[in-house]
């Protein structure tokens, strides 16, 4: 009887450990079970991460390369660059990302991308404007260089033509003659050449006939000098620019595009002997000159 009650308290212990081995096995292969599936979602995670990552640098390079071209919308460009190295520094920095965190930063990566690409198709358009700008200054360049050049040649040919039709308009001094005379008290004048006989020197000249030449008042400055190396007459110094000029007298000429005869008398005494010079000058330029000697 006793053995027959030992029997069945026995049998009931490895029941029960049954039971307990039973839900021990049960509880290992769960756990296994739930183990194996959060490394597949830690890994399915990180490698979306490493994915979106993976994006997001690809979205940077290609700004980086759309700001280095310097267009006009490189302050849009960079401030889309920023959001991107934003969100790469945030997602870097996460840990234990669920799926439900990386299906929200893919969600911005789209709208980034989406952004970027309508900013490409912008740059795209300005950079065909402006090639077709550049070749439309490039040929406008090559246009305004001939003018240029064509100007130029212009500019050279009227200063030659200036230099030509100046050189022509100039009036010629001819003839340029002095004479010494000895004035009589009748008011007669008779020519001599002994210097303590002479009272009046008598400088002539002729303008030549020029129909190119202005017409108007032409004013001539004459200068006598003696043997002493003195100027006789009126002695008055002018300037013309940075140049002076002590002149005897001045002889005022109407000229009318005709040739014109001009005698002017230079009265004086105790001419000295010796070779004098006679200047005839259109302002400061020398236009005629001679020479004669009293003795």
């Amino acid at each position: 009887m006793e053995n027959q009650k030992g029997n069945s308290s026995l049998k009931a212990v490895i029941l029960i450990l049954s039971l307990l081995l039973l839900g021990s096995l049960f509880y290992i292969f769960k756990l296994t079970t739930d183990t194996k599936t959060l490394e597949t979602e830690v890994s399915s995670v990180k490698t979306e991460k490493d994915n979106v990552l993976k994006d997001l640098e690809e979205l940077k390079a290609t700004y980086d390369a759309a700001i280095a071209e310097n267009t006009s919308m490189s302050d849009e460009l960079i401030e889309e660059r920023e959001k991107v190295v934003g969100l790469m520094a945030q997602l870097e920095k996460s840990k234990g990302d669920s799926a439900a965190t990386m299906s929200k930063y893919k969600q911005q990566v789209a709208a980034l991308q989406t952004k970027m690409t309508s900013l490409m198709q912008e740059v795209a358009v300005l950079k065909k404007e402006n090639k077709t700008l550049t070749t439309n200054l490039d040929s406008t360049k090559v246009v305004l260089t001939e003018a240029k050049n064509y100007n130029q040649v212009l500019v050279g040919q009227n200063e030659e033509l200036s230099k030509t039709v100046e050189k022509a308009s100039k009036l010629s001094v001819l003839n340029l003659k002095t004479g010494s005379y000895k004035l009589k008290s009748s008011g007669k004048q008779v020519e001599t050449d002994k210097a303590s006989r002479v009272d009046i020197l008598k400088v002539s000249f002729t303008i030549a006939e020029n129909s190119v030449a202005k017409s108007g008042d032409k004013t001539y400055y004459v200068q006598v000098i003696d043997g002493k190396n003195n100027v006789l007459g009126d002695k008055v110094t002018t300037s013309f620019g940075d140049k002076s000029l002590t002149y005897s007298f001045t002889s005022v000429v109407k000229y009318e595009n005709k040739t014109v005869d001009v005698v002017r008398d230079l009265p004086g005494k105790d001419f000295p002997k010796g070779t004098y010079f006679v200047n005839v000058f259109d302002k400061s330029e020398l236009v005629s000159k001679s020479s004669f000697t009293l003795r």
